[in-house]
Formats: structure tokens, C-alpha cells, sequence
């Protein structure tokens, strides 16, 4: 099971039960975590990690 059909699975089970308050959660949860992975290797950690 690849990383498309989890993400096909999930728009499928939201636009079926209707549930698209979902997306913005799922959105910023994905792009808080790509920050989180990013800032780990970077000089700019220091400062990511201080907002948080």
C-alpha cells in the first residue's frame, strides 16, 4: 500500500461520508510536519524550533 492510495483512500472516505471540514486539518497537520522534517538538517532549525 503506497502513499497515493492512503491519500486516494482519504479524499474517497471524505467525499463520500461528506466530511470536508477535514481538508484544512489534514493540510496544516502535512505542512507542519514537511517544517518540522525540513527545519532538521537546516541552520534555521534554531528559530523554527523556537516558535513552536
Amino acid at each position: 500500500m503506497g502513499k497515493m492510495s492512503l491519500v486516494k483512500e482519504i479524499w474517497l472516505y471524505m467525499r463520500q461520508n461528506k466530511k470536508y471540514w477535514l481538508l484544512p486539518i489534514l493540510i496544516i497537520l502535512i505542512l507542519m510536519s514537511m517544517l518540522l522534517v525540513l527545519a532538521q538538517s537546516s541552520a534555521l532549525a534554531p528559530f523554527i524550533y523556537s516558535i513552536f
